[in-house]
């Protein structure tokens, strides 16, 4: 008899591909080529009855021997790195793991990308902001948020922590408290972001204990998590045509600055990252967008 094909992976498995995409603000297709070689791994271990609490090194390299043997060093090389991530992942953040595999797979830590960050044209920025549906709590809502990730380049992780106090209407300003980095930041709040708030704090947030800005809409209402901050950002830009991730308007906050000639060292702070290198891709992207216009080429 046939075996049914495994269509979801367990809990532990889904929760580390949504932990990696918030992370890594890495897009559909990398998180559907993780899953991949995952389902593989769970299905692996299925058959020879191994628990993740159980793994041994001696089990991973069964599996890449029997998976991967045939395949090119590049695409090893790259399967590698996604059972590293999953394994320090069930070792650091939810400590599964007695020890710690991902060291033990040899292999590069990293790789690069093939294409440079996504991010978006005047017109599609356009309608992303340009819509008729009615003020209703949840467009307000969806309003102040994708302002926010455009206008100030914040991850959905950012926006959701976001409480009423770092916020200064006086002042025209919003305190990143906590940032990837571990460094807070002021940042100046464009006009338009302040409008958007405002209309949501008055229009639309519920009344509640909780300082967080952002509240769920139905009871009980509860900081949003954030996946659901993600997610009515790509539902936004679903509504508008736009096929990227909610990333992109934060590759957009990043072009536009380095456009205004602003320093990469600069962007790096304002971004939150923690190394030159993850700035550095935005300004092989503004090279190309200079090559496009210089000489007709496509982006």
């Amino acid at each position: 008899m046939r075996k049914k094909a495994v269509s979801r992976l367990p809990q532990i498995y889904e929760d580390y591909l949504a932990w990696y995409a918030m992370r890594h603000e890495s897009c559909e297709e990398q998180v559907k080529m993780i899953r991949a070689v995952l389902l593989q791994l769970y299905v692996y271990l299925q058959s020879c009855k191994v628990n993740l609490n159980s793994l041994r090194i001696e089990e991973v390299d069964g599996f890449f021997n029997t998976h991967y043997l045939g395949c090119a060093r590049s695409t090893k090389r790259l399967y590698r790195t996604f059972v590293r991530g999953f394994l320090s992942y069930l070792y650091h953040e939810r400590q599964v793991l007695k020890k710690d595999l991902a060291p033990v797979i040899v292999g590069a830590p990293n790789f690069s990308r093939s294409k440079p960050p996504r991010f978006l044209r005047k017109q599609e920025v356009k309608a992303l902001f340009y819509h008729t549906d009615e003020p209703t709590p949840s467009v307000l809502m969806t309003n102040a948020i994708v302002c926010l990730s455009y206008a100030l380049g914040l991850r959905p992780k950012e926006i959701r922590q976001i409480t009423l106090d770092n916020i200064s209407f006086v002042k025209e300003e919003l305190i990143i408290a906590e940032r990837k980095c571990g460094d807070p930041l002021r940042l100046p709040l464009p006009s338009i972001a302040i409008k958007m708030i405002a209309a949501y704090i008055i229009g639309a947030r519920p009344e509640s204990e909780h300082r967080n800005l952002f509240l769920s809409l139905s009871h009980p209402h509860r900081p949003l998590s954030d996946m659901m901050v993600y997610h009515y950002v790509k539902k936004r830009m679903q509504q508008a045509d736009i096929t990227a991730t909610p990333y992109a308007l934060r590759h957009t906050y990043a072009q536009n600055l380095l456009e205004a000639g602003v320093s990469l060292y600069e962007i790096k702070e304002m971004m939150g990252h923690e190394s030159i290198e993850s700035t550095r891709k935005y300004l092989h992207v503004h090279i190309k967008l200079m090559r496009e216009v210089l000489f007709d080429e496509p982006i």
